[in-house]
């Protein structure tokens, strides 16, 4: 399947790029996230005309993406969870307790960006959490885990 690329994919392209994925890819979640559009003729002629709409829009995003990642440079957050004698939790620290932590501190974030590249946080603590802001900004704050009393 032929799209067209209406926003900068990692890994795949930049915007006004013709690239061949699988349908799926397309169909499922490039086409419905706007990510991508199907490249006909008319598809082709209508994102000429609005490239330069579209590279705003994108410089934007990047620089409001830079303003968040700046906001969270040096930031700590501090999480309590129960946790028995040998510093295990009972339980585990996700990405959704990391994102309320943050809100907590007036830091928006999604779930979704958050990187957790060993999973969930089962053991007291300090670790460093990716936050991938876009797809040319990440940031990395500090959560520590601590023992409710």
């Amino acid at each position: 399947m032929n799209v067209i690329l209406l926003d900068k994919v990692a890994n795949l392209g930049n915007i006004g790029d013709l690239v061949k994925v699988k349908p799926g890819y397309g169909r499922n979640f490039l086409i419905p996230q706007g990510k991508a559009a199907l490249a006909t003729p008319k598809n082709m002629r209508e994102i000429d005309a609005r490239r330069a709409e579209l590279e705003k829009a994108a410089a934007a995003e990047l620089k409001a993406a830079q303003a968040r990642a700046a906001t969270m440079k040096d930031l700590e957050i501090v999480i309590t969870a129960n946790a028995g004698t040998e510093e295990k939790l009972f339980g585990s620290v996700g990405p959704i307790d990391i994102v309320d932590a943050l809100k907590a501190v007036q830091v928006e974030v999604e779930r979704g960006e958050i990187r957790m590249a060993d999973g969930p946080i089962h053991d007291l603590g300090e670790y460093e959490i990716g936050v991938h802001l876009h797809s040319d900004v990440n940031a990395t704050i500090k959560v520590r885990i601590v023992a409710a009393e």
